[in-house]
């Protein structure tokens, strides 16, 4: 396992900057939805867990889901969300929930369901957060698991299957092997 260089980094951070613009916008999408009822923002939430899902495909070492969500919601924050600090402490909750599945991994899987494991982790770390800002405990058990369900499936869509596709793109258009050499069992792993 190799150690984080500073192309690492400086890579990590641009992509978080993309996506801290991305969640700046997708904010009032996700409060567009609010009214439609049933959760239905809870189906895009998975949004919010890309960073770290894209940043670690693109870099595969470990710390960068934890460094790609940190920056993204500080990114976020620095234009002005609307949930304020708290997008910070979101983004490091997420981030280390990310950062744990692939740990788990050993940081050797780059496939699609580890992906989607590392969505998962992020959307429960959100809950838990969530959770503790108290307001979910006043919906009742049905309207709480459908509230759960859309969001971990949205992250799954979103962050786990749409991160994973996003950078298989990538990785056909050659802009990755800037940062790192792709190997044949990448593409091979890209290709199940």
């Amino acid at each position: 396992m190799s150690k984080l260089k500073l192309t690492d980094i400086l890579v990590t951070v641009v992509i978080s900057i993309m996506f801290g613009v991305i969640y700046k916008l997708w904010g009032p999408f996700y409060n567009l939805l609010k009214p439609i009822g049933l959760h239905a923002d809870q189906f895009i939430y998975g949004m919010w867990f890309m960073a770290a899902t894209v940043a670690f495909l693109v870099i595969r070492k470990p710390g960068v889901a934890l460094l790609a969500e940190i920056a993204a919601s500080s990114g976020e924050f620095l234009m002005g969300s609307e949930w304020g600090l708290e997008v910070l402490l979101f983004g490091v909750i997420q981030g280390l929930m990310a950062e744990l599945v692939f740990l788990v991994a050993k940081y050797k899987r780059y496939d699609l369901s580890i992906i989607c494991f590392a969505a998962v982790g992020s959307s429960c770390g959100s809950i838990f957060m969530d959770y503790m800002k108290g307001y979910m405990g006043d919906l009742v058990f049905w309207n709480l698991s459908l509230f759960v369900v859309a969001r971990l499936l949205g992250s799954i869509v979103i962050a786990g299957a749409g991160s994973f596709y996003l950078v298989r793109a990538l990785e056909k258009t050659g802009v990755t092997s800037l940062v790192r050499r792709a190997s044949q069992d990448d593409y091979d792993v890209l290709n199940h």
